[in-house]
């Protein structure tokens, strides 16, 4: 499905709709308080956006939208931090370049960044009535395996994939690897979260056991949670944009005609896609906007303009190249593939 005849469907859907909104870029920098708290650096390097009260440790004890004074997201009451790895383009002669963002289908001017959706229903249903619980505060959460380099592997998680754009609006197909062939209008990664919370634990040690997916399908079938993981909570779900145009001359690509995408801890499968979350709404305002479904403008929260979103932005604590070209990935990573 296009995301244009989708986009079209919004402006005619009534108030019931799917929460869609943009993050600019909070900071590119080598930390990881939900995996590798309290390391600066970190194994690898992220892209961070949300709340400028993230930091190295993000203490689950804190008071998130207390230390924070402003975000890097649309709805300003959103102080929550949202971040992916970063892409990295493998040249011929074996140096790497970092791969830029682009805003998303009807968010220019924000500076990079993702598209974040909450929803109570599967993303293509505009009648989005479904109840479902809010994440607490000290909630959060990852998904994927950083591990990953097999087909199998990245089976065990439903719908982290890739997309292959055509232009803006392309959003199928979708597949688990890196696509092998140019893409004219960039590559697109989703990262789609479990929606099934136990009920009890705002984290787990592998940050993934207290959330589950339905018993049966994917959120948008609407299958029920398990037992074990009965509380319904929303899809939480990122769209990024990566601008692969730069690269898209296959003369620059290796010479065995294969695809010239890393991850930035060296994946160059695509299977070990991944994504981190730590919440941070202020007060009831997830919840409020949950009950009240609403898309792009949700008369339940307060949003501000692209200038101030991008205006939002913390200091890289690691000093490290991001930018030129370099030998290996920041941390010594280079690429690897199928196991």
């Amino acid at each position: 499905m296009k995301w244009g005849f989708v986009a079209s469907l919004g402006l005619l859907a009534p108030v019931n709709a799917l929460l869609r909104f943009p993050c600019a870029q909070l900071v590119i920098d080598r930390r990881d308080p939900l995996v590798n708290p309290g390391s600066a650096p970190s194994p690898h390097i992220h892209q961070i956006l949300g709340g400028n009260a993230f930091n190295t440790t993000m203490d689950p004890s804190k008071d998130i939208p207390a230390e924070a004074t402003c975000t890097s997201c649309e709805f300003s009451e959103d102080f929550s931090n949202y971040w992916t790895a970063i892409l990295y383009f493998k040249a011929k002669n074996g140096t790497y370049k970092r791969v830029t963002q682009l805003p998303n289908a009807g968010f220019n001017g924000v500076n990079g960044g993702m598209t974040v959706y909450y929803m109570q229903d599967g993303l293509y249903n505009f009648q989005q009535t479904s109840k479902v619980t809010a994440f607490k505060p000290g909630f959060r959460m990852y998904i994927g395996d950083v591990n990953a380099r097999t087909k199998s592997q990245a089976e065990r998680f439903r719908q982290l994939t890739f997309t292959c754009l055509q232009n803006i609006g392309t959003r199928d197909p979708q597949i688990l690897d890196f696509p092998s062939t140019p893409c004219p209008g960039g590559i697109m990664t989703a990262v789609r979260f479990p929606t099934c919370w136990d009920g009890v634990n705002l984290d787990s040690p592998d940050h993934m056991a207290h959330m589950a997916y339905p018993e049966s399908g994917t959120f948008e079938t609407g299958g029920p949670c398990p037992a074990s993981h009965p509380v319904r909570m929303p899809q939480l779900f990122y769209e990024v944009i990566w601008d692969t145009r730069p690269f898209n001359n296959k003369d620059d690509w290796p010479e065995d005609g294969s695809q010239p995408f890393v991850w930035s801890f060296g994946d160059g499968t695509g299977y070990a896609n991944h994504g981190d979350y730590i919440f941070g709404w202020k007060d009831d305002s997830l919840q409020r906007a949950m009950d009240s479904p609403c898309y792009v403008s949700c008369p339940t929260l307060k949003t501000q303009s692209a200038e101030a979103m991008n205006k939002c932005t913390v200091d890289r604590v690691v000093k490290e190249e991001i930018d030129d070209w370099v030998t290996t990935l920041p941390g010594g990573h280079v690429a690897s593939y199928r196991k």
